[in-house]
């Protein structure tokens, strides 16, 4: 069936599934976009597709960072912290896409060589939202990750949806180019 994970057996295989899962949700909600569009602001909020993508991959790339190094401060928010929900000059919704693509990669690979249970280095007290002292494991920051992606996904339906009209199903059955009707009847 469309939009579900199919059944696997093992733990890792299943966690970085429904990561890929989320991500492709988002990717699935700019699909068939121009950049202007896919950096637009149509709904209340100041979030755009584009924006919403770049700052996964951005959240991505600390936690994995994380992972590898067990370093808090790559949590710490900078001045440029509003610029990471927009596209930059010069930059593409491709960009985004092949970022986000790229470090889908790259936590594969980390994930991989990693003992899910075990015990990553104590946080540091460098960002408010994260306290001193906890011992997260690799697991949890793959569940986290999965919160943070679905939580942005639904924004991102929701911007789609502001835009054109177009939801999640019908653009899923765009971009895997198979027919709505042909799994809805």
């Amino acid at each position: 069936m469309p939009g579900l994970v199919p059944p696997i057996a093992d733990e890792r295989t299943a966690l970085l599934a429904f990561l890929a899962q989320q991500r492709d949700a988002l990717r699935y909600a700019a699909f068939g976009l121009s950049d202007a569009e896919a950096d637009s602001q149509p709904s209340v909020s100041q979030l755009s597709l584009a924006g919403l993508i770049k700052h996964v991959t951005g959240v991505e790339r600390a936690w994995t960072t994380f992972l590898l190094e067990g370093d808090t401060t790559v949590f710490a928010v900078s001045d440029d912290h509003e610029d990471r929900f927009r596209l930059a000059s010069g930059e593409t919704l491709s960009d985004v896409l092949e970022a986000s693509a790229e470090q889908a990669r790259l936590t594969e690979k980390i994930v991989a060589e990693m003992d899910l249970g075990g015990a990553l280095p104590a946080t540091t007290d460098v960002v408010p939202w994260i306290p001193a002292g906890l011992r997260w494991t690799p697991r949890w920051v793959l569940l986290h990750l999965m919160e943070e992606m679905a939580r942005h996904a639904g924004h991102a339906d929701i911007v789609r949806e502001s835009i054109d009209g177009k939801t999640c199903w019908t653009l899923m059955a765009a971009a895997e180019g198979w027919s709505m009707e042909d799994w809805a009847s």
